[in-house]
C-alpha cells in the first residue's frame, strides 16, 4: 500500500503531524480574544460563565486548561453535548485558517483519511483500535476540504 493510501495518524504534539493536536502551540483568534492553543478554546467554551472561561484562557499549558475543562466543580453548560462539535470545528478552522504554514501542512495530506490514534479518547479519537468515532479527525478533514476549496477559489 503507499502512502497515499496509509491514513495520517497523529496525536502527541512532538511526533509526526503533532500540528495537528489542540495542544499544538498555535494561539488563535476568536470572537475578538486571543487563545494561546485550540485547546484552550475549546474547554472555555464548557461554560458559560465569564471568569471560567478567562480562568481557562489564562491557563499555564493547554494539558492545564483540559483539566480545568474537566472539573465538574465547574458547572457545564447545559446544551454542551449539542454544541461540542461544533465549538471543535469553530477552534480546528480558526487554527488551521490563521496559519497559512499549518493548512498548506493539511492539505498536503491529500485525501488521506486523519486520525487521532491514541487509547485515550474513543469519541474525539479512535480508542487506540479503530473502534472510536475519531471526531477530530473527521472535524480535521472537513476543514481541510473547506480550506483546499478556498484556495482552489482563490487562484
Amino acid at each position: 500500500m503507499s502512502d497515499t493510501n496509509q491514513p495520517v495518524l497523529f496525536y502527541s504534539v512532538s511526533e509526526a503531524y503533532g500540528e495537528f493536536s489542540n495542544f499544538a502551540e498555535y494561539p488563535i483568534q476568536v470572537d475578538g480574544k486571543r487563545w494561546p492553543t485550540s485547546e484552550h478554546y475549546f474547554q472555555a467554551q464548557k461554560f458559560t460563565e465569564v471568569q471560567h472561561r478567562e480562568a481557562i484562557r489564562k491557563a499555564p499549558s493547554p494539558m492545564q486548561a483540559a483539566r480545568m475543562g474537566r472539573d465538574r466543580k465547574r458547572p457545564l453548560r447545559k446544551d454542551w453535548e449539542s454544541v461540542k462539535v461544533a465549538v471543535m470545528r469553530t477552534a480546528v478552522l480558526s487554527k488551521f485558517a490563521q496559519y497559512e504554514k499549518l493548512c498548506m501542512l493539511l492539505i498536503s495530506t491529500g485525501q488521506r483519511k486523519i486520525v487521532e490514534h491514541t487509547t485515550n479518547d474513543s469519541y474525539w479519537g479512535d480508542g487506540g483500535d479503530g473502534s472510536g468515532k475519531n471526531m477530530l479527525g473527521r472535524i480535521l478533514m472537513e476543514v481541510r476540504s473547506q480550506l483546499r476549496e478556498e484556495a482552489d477559489n482563490s487562484t
